[in-house]
């Protein structure tokens, strides 16, 4: 007797979203808020390393959400660099100092995940951490894009 592999169930993105990118969603989940379950992808990888949120000039801002803002676009930055866009990210990974300081935030930090990259929500985690390399982060992201 064999196992038969699990029936795979996905979405795709709207073709306007400029990708081949498939959203992975299994029959029966309540659909994820802000984020993926899991992302299919076929392209060119692009590797985000840890992006805090400071400036060209090394400056942080004051501010969890301001933080937030300047990392994700930190992360467009380096994605453009890669002829990616937000679009192609495929998966983030936050790490955070202080998980009720993000859970605080989540309302404002929604918004500013939509105007900084839109509508597009990669598979993601998120990590309470210890600390971080630099003393003034309050965050810090990582990220991964495939580019079709």
């Amino acid at each position: 007797m064999t196992d038969a592999p699990a029936p795979v169930h996905h979405r795709k993105l709207p073709p306007a979203r400029g990708g081949q990118h498939v959203m992975l969603q299994p029959d029966g989940w309540p659909q994820p808020k802000g984020y993926s379950n899991g992302v299919k992808a076929h392209g060119e990888m692009v590797f985000i390393g840890g992006m805090v949120g400071w400036d060209e000039q090394e400056k942080f801002p004051q501010g969890f959400v301001a933080q937030a803002r300047q990392a994700l676009k930190n992360i467009c930055a380096v994605l453009a660099e890669g002829a990616a866009r937000p679009q192609h990210l495929t998966r983030m990974t936050w790490y955070v100092l202080d998980m009720d300081e993000y859970i605080a935030a989540r309302k404002e930090l929604a918004a500013v995940y939509r105007e900084v990259l839109g509508t597009h929500y990669p598979a993601m985690a998120l990590v309470e951490v210890r600390r971080l390399l630099e003393p003034e982060a309050r965050l810090e992201i990582e990220a991964t894009a495939v580019v079709p």
